[in-house]
């Protein structure tokens, strides 16, 4: 990953510090959460935002609301949906983000999100579910526990919040709960969103990417524009009968 401080493992992760990213997902969420929770804003609020800002492909496809699969991440259930997903959010995001930076984190965290959005409008059209709404974070979350357990597989957590265990046993036995539940009756727990998340977050991380920023999107432009400009001015030349000789520079 090019980055030394990946090498060295922690024997705790606690550490009270809340790094910027995480605290902006934090917030965000729980905002979104409170706007949203029917007992506060009534039922149809959040029964409409679930129609713009969820995930479903009749509505993602048909429709071509294709915000959708990053807006979904914030919408939430309940409030154990949401304090189970930010308690993930804190504990397997924080170390992350401190390692990588903001930036590269929340790259991250979305990219995930919305992979296993992806995940799941394939699998609901392959089924011919088009109205089942999806919403939640935790495509992204299991993109980050699969992010730690690849990159701290030694680092002591706790599964469930309860139980100590090695980070990559726990992301192991979570990956086989999740083919488990997918492959058994349907719970109304989105796993294709669960697993999108961590396959895409395990193909990203040992994957050779190509890492283009905007600058070097820019270069390559300008590069595509002077190539182009001297093919015409060689076909001017060649028609003016001045294309014998070779080209000096």
């Amino acid at each position: 990953m090019g980055n030394t401080r990946l090498r060295y493992t922690r024997s705790s992760f606690f550490y009270g510090y809340l790094t910027p990213g995480v605290k902006w997902l934090l917030i965000s969420n729980v905002a979104v959460f409170l706007l949203t929770y029917p007992p506060l804003v009534g039922s149809a609020l959040k029964h409409n935002a679930t129609v713009l800002f969820g995930l479903y492909p009749e509505g993602a496809v048909h429709n071509l609301m294709i915000w959708q699969v990053g807006t979904y991440l914030f919408l939430h259930d309940g409030i154990s949906h949401v304090l189970f997903n930010m308690l993930a959010l804190w504990m397997f995001g924080s170390m992350l983000e401190q390692d990588w930076g903001t930036r590269r984190f929340l790259k991250y965290y979305f990219l995930c999100g919305i992979a296993a959005g992806l995940c799941v409008l394939a699998a609901n059209v392959a089924v011919g579910d088009w109205v089942r709404p999806t919403i939640g974070a935790s495509g992204a979350i299991f993109g980050l526990l699969l992010a730690f357990g690849v990159l701290y597989p030694n680092q002591t957590v706790l599964m469930n919040f309860l139980f100590p265990i090695k980070a990559k046993y726990m992301v192991m036995i979570y990956a086989a709960i999740e083919l488990l539940m997918t492959l058994g009756p349907n719970t109304g727990v989105s796993t294709v969103a669960h697993l999108g998340g961590m396959a895409f977050g395990y193909a990203y991380l040992k994957g050779r990417w190509p890492q283009w920023s905007l600058a070097d999107a820019r270069s390559a432009y300008h590069q595509w524009r002077l190539q182009r400009a001297k093919r015409k001015f060689q076909v001017y030349m060649r028609k003016h009968g001045k294309g014998g000789g070779p080209w000096v520079n």
